[in-house]
């Protein structure tokens, strides 16, 4: 595929079904797999698809997937997995091969988000006004939202700079941030979400404010680490990764022993919060 780009999985609401989107090139990407079921209910979307394909590709003799993309998204289990992905533009043509009462709706919808995005590329600030909103309107509390908030910043400086010095496909992100998460917390983030009884849901979306806190620790001690000591390629960084995550680690160790307990919170954070 050669795309070196971070891939993060985001998830919109289409009339209660969970779609999956992700950035790629500046334009949204949608799973077309999360599209079907969502127009057709069907209980096998993936067959469906398939069928469709071999269809529109007898009578029309056009191959719908041909401009799809290969893009890993994340799946039930939680693993990053590639998916056939499709932008607005090509939806569009896939939804005209689908026969649902849903379809202007959806495309009434599809056409919203891609303008959204639109819009964010010339204004990046509304992308963070838009993110408040939902976590707002999801029940989240102001004070959780602003650590949320910092903790995305505090990501994206550590991805960029894995990005320059020598990390680039997604297992290499996987890796490094598992090793940050495991010194952190002693978990990897798999681990983490069996913990917390996740599926496809952001695994930080659901840590309280500690968790946040020491997530934030790791992730930043670890970039000021490559920055001070110049790293360069995946070994030294997975070695900065476990130094940085050490760091946090230890700050967690200390604070536990003085309380009597775990950090670590086995539940969704608003199943937690009672809303």
């Amino acid at each position: 595929m050669g795309n070196r780009k971070i891939i993060e999985t985001r998830i919109s609401i289409f009339k209660g079904k969970n779609i999956r989107k992700t950035i790629y090139k500046n334009k949204w990407w949608f799973s077309v797999i999360d599209v079907v079921e969502a127009l057709t209910n069907s209980v096998n979307p993936r067959d469906y698809w398939f069928k469709m394909k071999t269809r529109v590709k007898s009578e029309d003799g056009i191959e719908l997937s041909t401009n799809c993309r290969q893009l890993k998204l994340m799946a039930p289990d939680g693993k990053m997995r590639e998916t056939d992905c499709a932008n607005t533009e090509i939806m569009f043509r896939i939804i005209q091969s689908i026969p649902s009462p849903k379809a202007e709706p959806f495309k009434r919808w599809l056409a919203k988000v891609g303008y959204e995005r639109i819009q964010e590329i010339e204004d990046p600030e509304l992308a963070t006004k838009r993110t408040r909103i939902l976590y707002k309107l999801k029940g989240y509390p102001d004070d959780w939202i602003e650590k949320r908030m910092r903790g995305i910043v505090i990501r994206e400086e550590l991805t960029n700079e894995w990005q320059k010095r020598g990390a680039r496909e997604q297992r290499d992100y996987e890796i490094l941030t598992a090793e940050i998460s495991k010194a952190t917390f002693g978990v990897t983030p798999v681990e983490y979400k069996k913990l917390k009884g996740l599926r496809r849901e952001n695994l930080r979306d659901h840590m309280d404010d500690f968790e946040l806190i020491f997530t934030m620790l790791g992730e930043r001690s670890t970039t000021e680490i490559h920055r001070t000591e110049d790293s360069r390629g995946v070994r030294k960084l997975k070695s900065d990764a476990k130094a940085g995550g050490n760091i946090a680690g230890g700050a967690r160790k200390q604070l536990e022993k003085r309380l009597g307990r775990s950090i670590i919170v086995k539940s969704k954070y608003l199943s937690k919060k009672g809303n």
